[in-house]
């Protein structure tokens, strides 16, 4: 028995050797197609098997024992049906060859250990192997050959079972776990050497390897096509003097002679060649010893970088000057409120914060400074609170103008882009502002003077109506009284005629001061209806209130005494018509008023002038006071 597993030692070491070889030199097969490499296998373990059979110990007349079924399998599950086909198909022939009373056995056997590794191979075919599936596989291997010892006739007549059942088992089963475990660590290895030969075959940068000469030992695929070649093989043995011109070859040897000389790396070295902008680094290559053997180089292409950094570079000098040239401040603050640009034109715009106006100042600080130098006038007592809700209110778009303590005006324009950062511009309004006050005063003048009669200083007739049909529709509202007096200076053609106009005018003021003294409700107006003849309204008065303001205008206006030849009553006097409405009358027809007053005035100077009518828009007559 202890022969027979020292040959089945040999037999398993054969089996191993073999798988070993293909580990070797399946690199060589990468290189070639698919298929070649898949033959190849094949044929590797067929001959295995076949090495595996002619060192098979005869256990009965034309009965081989041996180890011929685990390269079977581990060709079905490692090569799939190519290489499981090749295998098999070369073991079963010499098998064949050999006969014997156990070759249909043998075959039989063979055919089912090959589809044990074909079932493993689709078992795994959406993923790589592990070393549980080269488990797994060996226990089926195991299994079918003691299947195949309990039921094939010839190998259970000869006792196969029980005479070698279990070396042969156990030997199998265990050169197909070793041969596993040399394909899996192939596999691994050509899969990191793949990675590597693919990344650096296919860098977008340009990749070589120089020896101690810098001749090229390696390159990759950019680096043929920068100096046109067809091939990488092409480029080996070559240097630089090889590829550009003599005084950059030199610049270039003598910069990687240091770097092999000193070991010393040189990273980020600008070069140009081929009218392109290359940035290289170069490490030196050493052996186990430390020796330095050569360097490996890494060149990127930043020309496009160069041409966008160059155009960077003159698009922010341009954008410097315009800033620099231009009137306005501009200042752009982050999302949090920091500044991050700002030009001397915002600085200068505020001419007490402007040293806090700086790149990294924050908002706040910016703000506190402002109301502590006194720099905008009407900052509230709670600064803390003025400052948070400014600062708020920095990221949105808005417009203002801001007065400062010098009476300047500024306009700030704050708009907010889509990343959170806020653009302000600040622009000087002074001028503009200015301009636009004296404009407001102007208006405002020249509406006085539209409104204003230009003799007596009263409101004049068009101020009047405009008046008169406000203040009467608000009444209406309010359901109040409403009085108007119609006054016109008794006999005042003849007091022209005598006295000449300046008199005439003198005495148009008088009467014009007498009637604003006359009245004392903050919405009464007295207005100068035309020539000699006076209106005045009284909002929210009854007609007794109004016959009161009447009497007191007579009274003053007699007061004055001015003398009148022309008139029965040798003095100036007027005549005094009233009219009062309330609700309806006001809502619908307040013109009445004017009509009745004017009725009223009329009849009382019909009546003998000097005298107080009264009419009211329902028609009636009140009782008639002289005014003197």
């Amino acid at each position: 028995m202890n022969g027979n597993w020292t040959q089945f030692g040999g037999n398993l070491s054969f089996v191993c050797l073999a798988i070993s070889l293909w580990a070797l030199f399946s690199i060589e097969f990468q290189r070639r197609s698919f298929r070649q490499e898949k033959i190849a296998f094949g044929l590797i373990a067929g001959g295995a098997s076949i090495g595996s059979i002619l060192l098979a110990i005869e256990f009965h007349p034309g009965i081989y024992i041996d180890l011929r079924f685990s390269p079977l399998a581990l060709a079905g599950m490692f090569g799939g049906p190519i290489a499981a086909a090749f295998a098999a198909a070369l073991a079963m022939a010499f098998r064949f060859a050999v006969g014997g009373t156990a070759m249909v056995d043998g075959i039989i056997t063979m055919a089912v250990a090959t589809g044990i590794g074909l079932a493993g191979h689709f078992w795994t075919r959406k993923r790589s192997p592990a070393l549980k599936d080269v488990a797994l596989l060996s226990l089926a291997l195991g299994a079918a050959l003691v299947l195949s010892m309990a039921v094939l006739p010839t190998l259970v007549n000869a006792h196969v079972l029980a005479g070698v059942g279990f070396p042969l088992t156990a030997l199998n089963c265990l050169a197909t776990v070793l041969g596993g475990f040399v394909l899996l660590k192939t596999q691994q290895w050509e899969l990191e050497r793949s990675i590597l030969v693919t990344a650096f075959s296919q860098s977008p940068d340009y990749l070589y390897v120089k020896d101690r000469n810098s001749r090229f030992i390696t390159v990759n695929e950019n680096m043929t096509r920068l100096f046109r070649f067809r091939t990488t093989a092409e480029m080996t043995g070559l240097s630089d003097f090889n590829l550009m011109s003599r005084p950059l070859a030199e610049e270039l040897y003598y910069l990687e002679q240091q770097v092999i000389d000193t070991g010393v790396p040189l990273i980020d070295s600008t070069e140009y060649i081929e009218g392109r902008f290359l940035l290289a680094s170069k490490v030196p290559l050493r052996d186990k010893q430390g020796r330095v053997i050569g360097l490996a180089g890494v060149t990127r292409d930043v020309t496009e970088r160069t041409a966008l950094e160059r155009e960077l570079r003159e698009s922010k000098n341009l954008l410097s000057h315009a800033m620099a040239s231009m009137s306005d401040g501009i200042a752009m603050y982050d999302s949090k409120g920091f500044i991050l640009f700002c030009n001397e034109q915002y600085r200068n715009a505020f001419p007490l914060s402007g040293e806090a106006r700086v790149v990294g100042a924050h908002i706040s600080d910016i703000l506190r400074r402002v109301a502590e130098t006194g720099e905008r006038p009407g900052i509230p007592q709670d600064v803390d609170g003025w400052i948070k809700t400014a600062s708020a209110s920095l990221h949105s778009n808005k417009d203002e103008e801001v007065q400062l303590h010098n009476g300047d005006w500024r306009s700030i324009r704050t708009r907010l882009a889509e990343d959170g950062t806020a653009m302000a511009v600040v622009s000087d309004i002074t001028a503009t502002k200015q301009a636009e006050i004296a404009l407001r005063l102007s208006a405002e003048q020249l509406k006085s003077l539209a409104e204003t009669d230009g003799l007596t200083g009263m409101v004049n007739r068009r101020a009047f109506d405009e008046a008169f049909a406000r203040e009467t529709a608000g009444s209406a509202r309010k359901n109040t009284p409403f009085s108007l007096l119609m006054v016109d200076i008794d006999r005042f053609k003849a007091y022209n005629d005598t006295y000449g106009h300046p008199a005439g005018d003198q005495c148009l003021r008088v009467v014009s001061t007498c009637l604003r003294q006359s009245v004392s409700g903050p919405a009464d107006i007295v207005a100068r209806y035309g020539g000699e003849e006076f209106v005045v309204f009284l909002p929210d008065t009854s007609a007794k209130g109004a016959m009161i303001v009447a009497e007191q205008f007579a009274r003053r206006l007699a007061e004055e005494n001015i003398a009148h030849s022309g008139s029965e009553f040798a003095r100036v006097t007027a005549s005094i018509g009233i009219s009062c409405a309330t609700g309806a009358v006001l809502r619908t027809n307040p013109n009445r008023l004017l009509t009745e007053a004017d009725a009223a005035l009329y009849d009382a100077k019909t009546q003998g002038r000097n005298r107080i009518l009264a009419h009211s828009p329902n028609g009636e007559r009140h009782a008639m006071k002289e005014a003197g």
